[in-house]
């Protein structure tokens, strides 16, 4: 399997054709990849590249969060309107039961 890219996680998010967005993806896409190599301990990867179609949604689903609010704000006023943002602060529960089936817990 190929790397996943940046344009992966901008498609993902509908927004395919924003330049600015692509390149912010690519900025947190080596982050998160390195989260979850490091949490699978390696297991799912080849030459740190994901070989498995769930380890590459787990990595575009938290880019995608990560890149739609990169500044972990959780809430945004303006007078009376207020909109409560996602905010990625660690993997979700599906992405760790997915993650969970890869990592090798003994050494």
């Amino acid at each position: 399997m190929a790397a996943v890219t940046a344009a992966a996680v901008a498609k993902f998010l509908g927004r395919g054709d924003d330049t600015s967005l692509v390149a912010l993806a690519g900025e947190h896409l080596p982050i998160i990849t390195a989260w979850v190599n490091s949490y699978t301990r390696g297991v799912g990867f080849e030459y740190g590249v994901p070989n498995d179609a769930a380890i590459e949604a787990v990595i575009i689903a938290a880019t995608a969060r990560l890149t739609q609010n990169p500044e972990g704000n959780i809430t945004v006023a303006i007078d009376d309107y207020s909109v409560r943002k996602t905010v990625f602060d660690g993997f979700t529960m599906l992405e760790r039961l997915v993650l969970d089936g890869f990592r090798r817990k003994a050494a």
